[in-house]
C-alpha cells in the first residue's frame, strides 16, 4: 500500500513539473516582441547604420590630413668618401686614410617661407569642417528615411488592425445572413453575394499583413539588422496632433541649421584658405647646409645656402585656379541658400494642405461614414434595407477609413518633411 502511495505521489509530482515546464516554455515562446518608438528608431539608425559609419570615417581621414599638413620638412644627412684605393689594396693604411682620402659629412634643412605650414594647417582644418557638415547632412537624410519608413509601418499597422476589425464586423453580418437564409427571410442569391463580398475583407487582411511585414523589414534595414530582432514592432500609433507653424520662422531657422547650406558656406572659407596656400606656395624656400670635410690631413667646416630665383615659376597658375574655385563655391553657396528657401516653402505648403485634409475628415466625414454604415447594417440585418444599399454603405465606410489613415500618414510625413528641410528634430 505504501509503495502504491509513493508511486502515486511521484506521478503527481512528475505531471505537475511537466505542466509547469510546458507553461514556462509557452510563456517564453509567446514573449511579446520588442516595441520601439520613433526616437528610439532614429537613435538606433544613427548608431548602427553602416553607410553612416563609412561616411564618418571621412572626418577621421581629414583629421589625419591635418597631421600631415602640420609636419615640418625632414633634415637631410649627407656623407661621402673620396679617393679610396679600391684597386690598390697595398695603399690601404692609416697614412693613406689621413693624408690622401677625403671625407665629407653634412646636414641640410629646407626652411619654408611664406607661412606655408600654417596655410596648410588652415586649409586642412577648413576641409575637415566641410566634411563634418557633409556627414551631418548624411545623418539628416538617414533620419528622414527612418521616419518615412516608420510612418509607413504605422500606416500598415493601422490598416491591418482596421482590416481585421472590419472582417470581424462583416463576418457577423454573414452569420446573420445565413440565419436569415435558413429562416427563409433571405434569398440564396443575396447570401452568395454576401459571402463573395467576404473575400474582399479577407484579401484586405492579407494585403495589409504583407504591407506591414515589408515596412518593418525595410525599416530594420535602415536601423541595422544587428540593432533590432526580426520580430520587433512599432510602439506608436497613427495619431493627429495639430501644429501651428510659420513659414518665415522656418526659413530663418533653416538658414542657420541646414547642414548642406553650412557645408557650402564652409566651402567658401575653405576656398579662401586654398588661395592663401597657393600664394604661400609661390614663395621660394631656402635651403641651409652645414658640412664637415677632411681632405689630406686637413679638416674644415663649411656652410651653404641656396634659394631658387622666382623668375618664371611663381605658382601663378595655381593661384589663378584657386581664385576661380573661390568664385565657383560662392555661386554654389548662393544656390544652396535659394534651394533651402524653396525647400522650406514647398514643405510648408505641403504641411498646410495635409493638415487641412486631415481636419476635413475629423470635421464630420468619418462619423458620417460610420453612421451610414451602422444604419445600413442595422436596417439590412432586420430586412429593412436592400443588399445593394448595405454593400454600398460598407464600401463607402471602408474607403473613407482607409483614405483617412493615408491622409493622416501624409500629414505626419509632411511634418517630418518640414523638420528635414529645416535641419532639426524640434520645430519652433
Amino acid at each position: 500500500m505504501r509503495d502504491s502511495h509513493s508511486k502515486t505521489a511521484i506521478a503527481i509530482v512528475s505531471v505537475t513539473l511537466a505542466i509547469v515546464w510546458l507553461l514556462v516554455g509557452a510563456a517564453v515562446g509567446q514573449a511579446p516582441p520588442l516595441r520601439i518608438t520613433l526616437d528610439q528608431a532614429i537613435d538606433l539608425a544613427l548608431a548602427h547604420s553602416h553607410a553612416l559609419k563609412a561616411a564618418r570615417t571621412q572626418i577621421q581621414q581629414n583629421q589625419a590630413q591635418e597631421i600631415t599638413a602640420s609636419l615640418r620638412p625632414n633634415p637631410t644627412l649627407a656623407w661621402d668618401a673620396l679617393f679610396i684605393p679600391l684597386f690598390s689594396p697595398q695603399n690601404f693604411g692609416v697614412g693613406d686614410l689621413l693624408n690622401t682620402q677625403q671625407f665629407d659629412l653634412g646636414v641640410s634643412y629646407l626652411i619654408e617661407r611664406g607661412g606655408k605650414r600654417q596655410r596648410r594647417i588652415d586649409a586642412a582644418k577648413d576641409a575637415t569642417s566641410v566634411t563634418r557638415y557633409q556627414v551631418s547632412d548624411t545623418e539628416r537624410g538617414l533620419i528622414f528615411n527612418v521616419t518615412q519608413q516608420f510612418i509607413n509601418a504605422q500606416l500598415a499597422t493601422s490598416n491591418l488592425e482596421f482590416a481585421r476589425k472590419d472582417l470581424e464586423s462583416f463576418q457577423e453580418t454573414v452569420n446573420i445572413s445565413e440565419a436569415r437564409y435558413h429562416a427563409g427571410d433571405l434569398s440564396e442569391g443575396d447570401l452568395l453575394k454576401i459571402k463573395l463580398q467576404l473575400l474582399q475583407f479577407q484579401t484586405d487582411v492579407s494585403t495589409a499583413r504583407v504591407a506591414l511585414v515589408q515596412a518593418l523589414f525595410t525599416l530594420r534595414q535602415l536601423l541595422g539588422f544587428d540593432a533590432v530582432p526580426a520580430n520587433y514592432a512599432i510602439a506608436e500609433e497613427l495619431s493627429y496632433q495639430p501644429l501651428a507653424l510659420h513659414r518665415d520662422d522656418l526659413q530663418a531657422q533653416a538658414l542657420k541649421l541646414r547642414p548642406d547650406l553650412l557645408a557650402a558656406q564652409s566651402a567658401v572659407r575653405a576656398a579662401q584658405s586654398q588661395i592663401a596656400l597657393a600664394k604661400a606656395n609661390g614663395k621660394v624656400d631656402l635651403t641651409a647646409a652645414l658640412s664637415y670635410s677632411h681632405v689630406s690631413d686637413q679638416s674644415s667646416l663649411s656652410a651653404a645656402f641656396s634659394i631658387p630665383l622666382p623668375i618664371f615659376d611663381r605658382n601663378q597658375g595655381e593661384i589663378a585656379r584657386t581664385r576661380f574655385a573661390y568664385t565657383q563655391v560662392q555661386e554654389q553657396a548662393d544656390v544652396a541658400t535659394e534651394s533651402v528657401l524653396t525647400d522650406v516653402r514647398n514643405a510648408y505648403e505641403g504641411f498646410v494642405t495635409n493638415q487641412e485634409i486631415v481636419q476635413l475628415y475629423l470635421s464630420g466625414y468619418l462619423k458620417q461614414a460610420q453612421d451610414s454604415r451602422d444604419i445600413s447594417a442595422y436596417a439590412y440585418q432586420r430586412g429593412a434595407a436592400s443588399l445593394l444599399d448595405f454593400l454600398d454603405a460598407e464600401r463607402s465606410y471602408r474607403a473613407t477609413q482607409l483614405a483617412y489613415r493615408q491622409a493622416l500618414a501624409n500629414y505626419l510625413l509632411s511634418v517630418e518633411q518640414v523638420k528635414q528641410v529645416v535641419g532639426t528634430r524640434k520645430l519652433p
